[in-house]
């Protein structure tokens, strides 16, 4: 039987809450789950590292605790506590034990198992919100960080012929292939890998991982997307914004937008 640690950070403000997501979005997480005025983290028992853990909630001043828990268990609570989102009259995501959405343009169902990427993040709600000024058919795209696989599986439902989609974590490979077939979006290709360098050539890329890997692969990016391209990058805070712009406009990517929802950022790059 696996086990996973939970770690509850208790008491915390919204913006020690993003503070926390920000740091911890460079460690290898399993899963986060933002609570009132808690956030709940979840790793493996390789990854689990507590003077880091106790580092970051000396930064806040937060008390935590810790429980070691099953597997089973830990897909119990994601399920007990995944409630559907909907993007406008756009795209909807749900479980499977949920009733279906038919007010939308696309449903997505997914397995809320251990991966990032439900859609209640501003990250990826945001993502999931400007896809839709995206004309895909026939397109090539790239989701780097692709956690539970809704970005590539939208992009598929929005008409796009060649996806791959990206993971360095082999449950979010696991749980993305899971939800291809569950929407019945074969033939998205799936690579396990903690890095962009693909050698190949995409119209849309979409990256909503967190900065540092952001800032790491750029270059690659950047290189990857076809003239006339666009890129979509989120899981950034708002101060983040100088640093990816200023990063991208060097590998000579032109800003199109950016948005914000709940002190999160999404910016959307053009490859003239």
């Amino acid at each position: 039987m696996a086990f996973y640690y939970e770690v509850q950070f208790n008491n915390i403000s919204a913006e020690n809450s993003e503070i926390l997501i920000a740091l911890l979005s460079a460690t290898n997480t399993n899963g986060i789950e933002e609570l009132d005025n808690s956030l709940k983290v979840f790793f493996n028992e390789a990854d689990f590292k507590e003077e880091e853990i106790a580092g970051m909630a000396g930064t806040v001043q937060a008390a935590y605790e810790v429980k070691k828990v099953e597997e089973e268990n830990w897909n119990r609570l994601w399920e007990s506590n995944f409630n559907p989102v909907t993007v406008e009259n756009w795209v909807a995501v749900r479980a499977d034990f949920h009733e279906p959405i038919t007010n939308v343009v696309h449903e997505i169902v997914i397995t809320p198992k251990m991966s990032f990427g439900t859609g209640h993040h501003a990250t990826t709600y945001m993502m999931l919100e400007q896809m839709q000024q995206l004309e895909m058919t026939g397109k090539k795209v790239f989701d780097f960080g692709t956690g539970t696989g809704v970005l590539a599986i939208l992009a598929h439902k929005m008409g796009a012929t060649d996806i791959t989609a990206v993971d360095y974590d082999e449950w979010s490979i696991e749980n993305t292939r899971e939800n291809i077939t569950r929407n019945h979006t074969g033939g998205i290709k799936l690579i396990k890998s903690d890095t962009a360098e693909l050698d190949q050539r995409f119209d849309v890329i979409l990256a909503n991982i967190n900065k540092n890997v952001i800032l790491d692969n750029m270059e690659i990016l950047a290189r990857e997307l076809e003239p006339g391209g666009t890129i979509f990058f989120s899981g950034l805070l708002i101060e983040d914004e100088q640093d990816i712009v200023t990063a991208a406009q060097k590998q000579g990517l032109q800003l199109v937008k950016i948005a914000e929802r709940n002190k999160w950022l999404f910016i959307n790059m053009l490859k003239p």
